[in-house]
């Protein structure tokens, strides 16, 4: 803990959690295009739509190491520090690296209903998906309120938490 900084042990508000949310997309946005980028040019990638699932799973790797290299190294994204939110385990500690793969793996759990539920109803615009996943993530999100910290399940399935984590305020000399 530096002696600037003093948590909290509850959790931030979810609206703060979902605005932290949006904030860390816009940031990824370059990440995603950069990677894109460096995927395309490393493999001599001519049409978009060839190679797309080497493509996916190469941005699903290089997002497991932006999120498990911050996570493990300060508990904070660069959004989660602009937010002051921090992910501990639950005891209050730093995690780990590999509880921070764990809960990068994890926190796809909510994608997982709805894109059961739309394969199920053989939905095939990609308008409709996309916003039934938006409202299944808003709903996700919602669930929070059914456990007792206000955790995402994702992290009480892999031992973690997010907390507040707000500057102290500066010592009056």
């Amino acid at each position: 803990m530096s002696l600037n900084t003093s948590p909290t042990q509850r959790a931030p508000s979810l609206r703060r959690r979902l605005a932290c949310l949006v904030y860390e997309g816009v940031l990824l946005f370059g990440v995603v295009m950069i990677a894109g980028y460096l995927f395309s040019a490393l493999t001599h990638q001519t049409h978009a739509l060839r190679g797309r699932e080497a493509l996916q799973a190469f941005l699903f790797l290089v997002l497991g190491i932006y999120f498990g290299w911050f996570w493990s190294r300060s508990g904070q994204t660069v959004a989660m520090r602009a937010w002051h939110i921090r992910l501990v385990d639950v005891h209050g500690q730093p995690v780990g690296q590999g509880r921070a793969v764990a809960r990068y793996l994890a926190s796809y759990v909510w994608f997982l209903p709805a894109l059961a539920s739309a394969a199920a109803l053989h939905w095939a615009d990609s308008g409709t998906i996309f916003g039934w996943m938006a409202l299944w993530a808003l709903v996700y999100a919602g669930l929070t309120r059914l456990h007792p910290e206000r955790q995402y399940w994702h992290d009480v399935l892999c031992g973690t938490r997010l907390i507040d984590w707000r500057p102290a305020p500066p010592a009056r000399t």
